[in-house]
């Protein structure tokens, strides 16, 4: 029985570590330009859309084109600001 809890505690602080919150205070669309990711990637949804999703599930992922390269754009709502991370497809 002790195992069971250990293993099921280690499940709950698993999932709730891996789960986004939204920010604080609401991302705005002065600090979502701020990254420059509309200057160098090709975006299809619109900065609305992008931070509706950032304030209400503090992290987005887009699918985007840098040149010719797909590529995915996570951005997350930090206390310190927004954290943008690119990668390849």
């Amino acid at each position: 029985m002790d195992k069971r809890f250990l293993v099921a505690l280690c499940l709950v602080v698993a999932c709730l570590a891996g789960c986004s919150l939204p920010p604080e205070k609401p991302v705005t669309k002065d600090e979502l330009y701020a990254t420059g990711i509309y200057n160098f990637y090709t975006i299809k949804e619109s900065p609305e859309s992008v931070l509706a999703a950032i304030n209400r599930e503090g992290e987005v992922i887009l699918d985007a084109k840098y040149r010719d390269r797909s590529v995915f754009i996570k951005i997350l709502a930090l206390s310190s600001g927004l954290q943008v991370h690119v990668i390849e497809k």
